[in-house]
């Protein structure tokens, strides 16, 4: 069977980030991305075959390796991991819902000492420090899309959205990265 995210045209290739050392935007690689929907003992199935539990503090993320687990809501979580066989095994016969969205999101980094500022350009959330720590993440907007993001250092933002907004919002952080840069 042939990889179809590995025959896909990635929506950021070709694009470069901006230029200054305040702002970097960088092109994350493909991943299987999941969308699961599950109750208290579902969510419990599933820390094993993804070698972690599944957050429950709302808003945060856990990571292994290459793994990670976002809350998105009360029963929500975005998987980005390649375990889905073993996942769906471990959830068979526990009411549940497990949709891969690889096909239709795909990701960036934005990081740099002005990385704060260039998000708040088109983000509502107050993305201090303080206010969303590192392994906070949410749904929100930037500009005119949809994202999730999730604060992974300090300085440091993983960006998700659909692919057909990725290049808008690669824009509109390029633009923003050029009128912070002071």
């Amino acid at each position: 069977m042939t990889n179809v995210i590995s025959l896909r045209r990635e929506p950021l290739e070709g694009l470069s980030g901006p230029g200054n050392s305040a702002v970097f935007l960088e092109a994350l690689p493909p991943v299987p991305r999941f969308v699961l929907r599950a109750r208290p003992q579902a969510r419990l199935a599933a820390a094993a075959p993804l070698g972690m539990d599944l957050p429950t503090q709302p808003c945060r993320a856990s990571t292994w390796g290459e793994r990670a687990c976002l809350w998105l809501g009360p029963d929500e979580w975005l998987l980005l991991s390649p375990d889905a066989p073993a996942l769906a095994a471990a959830l068979a016969g526990l009411p549940h819902a497990l949709v891969d969205v690889s096909h239709r999101q795909s990701a960036f980094r934005i990081k740099g000492s002005r990385a704060e500022a260039t998000l708040a350009a088109g983000c509502p959330l107050d993305l201090d420090v303080a206010a969303f720590p590192v392994g906070m993440c949410t749904r929100t907007v930037l500009g005119k899309c949809q994202i999730v993001l999730w604060r992974t250092a300090a300085g440091a933002f993983h960006v998700e959205a659909w692919r057909s907004f990725l290049p808008y919002a690669w824009a509109f952080l390029s633009e923003a990265a050029r009128e912070h840069s002071g």
